[in-house]
């Protein structure tokens, strides 16, 4: 910007066609979260057992989404993820033309990649028993934060 233009609140995604691929992938992403959120959600709450994720001894969805780790302050865990993605859709989609987007992105991915693994750890160490749609949860938020560190890196070279 020169410097008698107006100072403006939005990143501008000109430099790069990639900065628009990466917003559209992580909206895929988080879409995609939130899916297997809502699955989740919907198991928490179940009255009946599963059999779709019940394959093997160490893999229940059912167990994992029923367990005592399954609910933060009686707020469940799969709805705290429906939510966390639909935070992140907005940043990469509403939101995507501001400035301080591509931090507020990074911020929020590593939120929730600390909180997937954390849970992970308790699948994998305390209840013993894996949920597939966790690792897939785990999968999606590990490449939405791969991806807003590349957009803050690239909107840093920008400015």
């Amino acid at each position: 910007m020169s410097a008698n233009s107006q100072t403006s609140d939005a990143f501008d995604p000109t430099p790069a066609k990639g900065v628009r691929v990466i917003f559209v992938a992580i909206a895929i992403l988080a879409v995609a979260g939130m899916a297997v959120s809502a699955v989740s959600l919907q198991r928490h709450y179940a009255k009946s057992a599963t059999a779709f994720c019940d394959v093997a001894e160490n893999f229940n969805c059912d167990i994992v989404n029923r367990s005592e780790y399954s609910s933060v302050m009686g707020i469940p865990v799969a709805g705290i993820g429906v939510v966390g993605y639909g935070v992140l859709l907005a940043l990469a989609t509403v939101y995507r033309s501001r400035q301080e987007t591509p931090l507020r992105l990074l911020v929020a991915a590593l939120a929730g990649l600390g909180f997937a693994l954390y849970l992970t750890y308790v699948e994998g160490y305390v209840l013993e028993t894996w949920c597939i749609l966790c690792l897939s949860s785990l999968a999606f938020i590990t490449m939405i934060t791969v991806l807003a560190v590349v957009l803050k890196v690239r909107a840093r070279r920008a400015d």
